[in-house]
Formats: C-alpha cells, sequence, structure tokens
C-alpha cells in the first residue's frame, strides 16, 4: 500500500519500471529509488472578502536530497493531488539529474482554482501556503519555484513570508521572482527558449529547414507562448495554437506576435478568433513537422499516437506521453524523433538553479550569459541522450531517463544507507 495514488502517479511508475529493468536494478533496491523521501499534506485556512472562511489543501513532495537540496515548482490548480504532485517530484528528480544539476526532485501546490480567488485572496493564500511549509523548506533543503497556476508575484509573496520569518531577506529560497526582487533574467522564457532550442537540434539532425517548417503548439501559457514565439522567430509558421478556452487553427500560419500581446492582456486565447477554431484534440494529429504539447498530462494516449503526423514531438510538458502511447511511439522511431519531456522542458530549472547560485553569491549575470549557459547544458544533456538512444538502440525516453535514473542510483550507492 501507498499514500501516493492517481493516473499521474501510475504513470511515473510504470515509465520507473521500465527502466529499471532496462537497468537491471535488483528488486529491493527499486523503492528506496522511487518512492519520495518526505510528503507534507496541509491545511491553508484563509478569509474570504466576502468575510466567510475557507480552508484549502495544500501539498509538498520531496523526492530525495541524495545530490543536493530538492527543487521544484509549486502548482495552483483544481486538478493538484497527492499523487499528482508526487508523480512531478520524481520526473523533476529524473531531470535534474539527466541535466547534471545538484538538486534532488521536488514539488508542491494547492487544491485551488487561481482564477476563483482576488488578488487579496490570492496573496493571502500563498503567504499561508509557505508560512505552513517554512518547517520543512530552505536554500539548502528545498528551494521553491513557479509552475502552472503560479508566476513571479507569487513567488515574491514566497520569498518575503519566509524572510520576515528569519527575520532577514533570503532572495534564494524560491527561484522565478521579478528580478526586482533578486530573480534572475532570462528565467521566465527559459523553458519556452529551451523547447526551441532542443526543436532546432533535432531538426538538424533530421536534416528538416526549419525555415519554412510547420509547428503546433497545444497549450499558450508560459511554456507554449514562448517556445511558439521562438519557433516563429527561427521562421517556422506556428499553424496552431490551443489553450483551456479552445485552439486556433490557420494552415498559412498564425500571427505569434499578436496572439502573445492578446494572451497577455486578456488572460487566455479566448476572443481571439471565431473563424479560426479548431476542436482541440484534432489539433494533436494535424500534419506538421513540429509538434509541442505544453499543457498538462497524458494528452497523448496510445489511440492518438497511433495517428500523429508530426516528425518532432517536442514535450514542453511534464508528462504529456502515457506509457501506452510510449509503446507505440518506440514503434514509430523511424517516422517520430521524440525530445521526452526530461530532456525537453529544463530549461526553466536550469535557469532557475543559475539563479538560485546567483542569490547565494549576491551576484548577478546578464541575460546573454544566461542563455549561453541554458544551452550549453542543454546541448550537453541531448547529445548524451542521443548516444545512449544510438548506442543501446532504445527509445529517446529511455535514454534520458536511464541517465538520470542511474546518477541517482550512484549517489545514493556511494553514500550508502543511513544509519
Amino acid at each position: 500500500m501507498t499514500a501516493y495514488r492517481g493516473p499521474v502517479f501510475d504513470m511515473a511508475v510504470k515509465q520507473f519500471e521500465v527502466i529499471a529493468d532496462y537497468l537491471c536494478i535488483p528488486q529491493d533496491a527499486r523503492a528506496r529509488l522511487l518512492m519520495p523521501k518526505r510528503a507534507v499534506t496541509v491545511s491553508c485556512p484563509i478569509h474570504r472578502d466576502d468575510g466567510t472562511m475557507a480552508v484549502f489543501e495544500g501539498y509538498r513532495v520531496q523526492h530525495h536530497l541524495t545530490l543536493g537540496p530538492t527543487k521544484g515548482g509549486t502548482r495552483f490548480a483544481a486538478s493538484v493531488d497527492l499523487g499528482e504532485v508526487a508523480a512531478l517530484a520524481i520526473w523533476m528528480s529524473w531531470k535534474c539529474a539527466l541535466v547534471g544539476l545538484p538538486y534532488g526532485g521536488a514539488k508542491g501546490g494547492i487544491n485551488v482554482d487561481p482564477s476563483s480567488l482576488s488578488k487579496r485572496e490570492l496573496e493571502v493564500l500563498s503567504r499561508r501556503y509557505m508560512q505552513e511549509m517554512i518547517p520543512f523548506v530552505g536554500p539548502h533543503t528545498d528551494v521553491m519555484a513557479p509552475d502552472m497556476g503560479t508566476n513571479e508575484q507569487i513567488m515574491a509573496w514566497f520569498m518575503d513570508t519566509y524572510s520576515m520569518y528569519q527575520g532577514q531577506t533570503v532572495t534564494e529560497i524560491v527561484t522565478g521572482k521579478p528580478v526586482s526582487a533578486g530573480g534572475t533574467l532570462g528565467r521566465r522564457e527559459a523553458t519556452g527558449r529551451g523547447v526551441a532550442h532542443l526543436v532546432h537540434r533535432a531538426a538538424d539532425e533530421l536534416k528538416i529547414r526549419l525555415s519554412g517548417a510547420t509547428a503546433v503548439v497545444q497549450g499558450f501559457g508560459n511554456v507554449g507562448s514562448i517556445a511558439a514565439l521562438e519557433l516563429h522567430n527561427m521562421g517556422v509558421k506556428v499553424i496552431a495554437v490551443s489553450d483551456h478556452t479552445g485552439a486556433l487553427y490557420r494552415p498559412a500560419g498564425l500571427d505569434i506576435p499578436q496572439l502573445v500581446r492578446h494572451a497577455a492582456s486578456r488572460g487566455s486565447l479566448n476572443g481571439y478568433s471565431s473563424e479560426l477554431a479548431l476542436d482541440s484534440m484534432e489539433m494533436l494529429t494535424l500534419q506538421c513537422d513540429v509538434l509541442v504539447p505544453a499543457a498538462v498530462e497524458r494528452v497523448i494516449n496510445g489511440k492518438i499516437a497511433g495517428n500523429l503526423r508530426c516528425r518532432i514531438l517536442a514535450e514542453g510538458a511534464n508528462g504529456p506521453t502515457t506509457p501506452e502511447a510510449d509503446r507505440v511511439l518506440e514503434k514509430r522511431q523511424k517516422e517520430i524523433f521524440v525530445i521526452p519531456d526530461i530532456l525537453c522542458n529544463p530549461g526553466g530549472v536550469v535557469v532557475s538553479y543559475f539563479e538560485w547560485v546567483q542569490d547565494l553569491q549576491r551576484l548577478f549575470w546578464e541575460e546573454e550569459e544566461v542563455m549561453r549557459r541554458e544551452y550549453q547544458v542543454l546541448d550537453r544533456a541531448f547529445e548524451r541522450v542521443l548516444s545512449r538512444s544510438r548506442r543501446d538502440k532504445i527509445f529517446n525516453r529511455s535514454a534520458a531517463m536511464a541517465i538520470g535514473v542511474e546518477r541517482v542510483r550512484g549517489a545514493k550507492d556511494t553514500r550508502g544507507l543511513f544509519p
């Protein structure tokens, strides 16, 4: 029996078992690698604007602290539960290990629809959540970051709450903060830029010329919108985009800069155009060179995987492809080049690491330096995965996860089992 349940957690377990079998990890060593070190569930009561009181449930899961402090985002969404948070923490561990960061994975969240809160309610809920987490987090224990439903402002409230408790400013407790509050240049754009950069690397491998190529981007939040804009700047025709309000499709290519401005001012794609509307699920199987799922988990199942008509599948979201879909995609490797999530979207945590380092040193870099270092880390990981995939003739996801799991396993074996 386990406290972690749900389809997302089950998916993380299935992925791990595939890699554990490939690496011949003994059965008695698997639970230590997979199961989270610590999980915290808290109640977050707040006063609503109408004078009533409401209680929201919050979570934080720390997967392992073997390589350093844990690191991971904080999600505000109505779908958040302990199983989802645990799965995301596990994936973050493999991701950090793959790109060589001195972190274990973590994730947190509150089960709440942030759009249902006023700004004051959002602030007090954010501060209450951090207050409840103070005994379990710290700059050398667990460093938070933004995720779905959170942003730079919420990270600033987290940092301020922790700092008030400590009696001094502790900027390094969170990353993804505004630059004015100790954040780093390039952090907000880092994940989307990284996705586009690795699409470029994959296109080079496949001899695909990006100028004039076509792309479909599912999800138009921070990751999807920046990835779409970067691809547009590379000369790619982004023919379809979507968010939770619907999808837009134009075979000749959408005006991505205009869509980014619209989404920034309106909060979504809603109201942009009724003439360009398309079914959101139909969008995934459009003919294109690049498909970027950058929304939520489990959107590409086995059936959809069999109907994909892209050449590059760049996973901007965490866990967008189910294990059933992976079995289909593994058979279609000659048709579809998969950039798995733990390789495709670490740009955010890489630059979060840079922000943490800069905060600790009180020495900040120019944006060009941040981007150069980000791409250097991503290129190194891409080359490792490609080399492993070709050497062992395995699926790209298996290669990426194997590298991440091996690094965590090696560190645990070297340190031993205390006491």
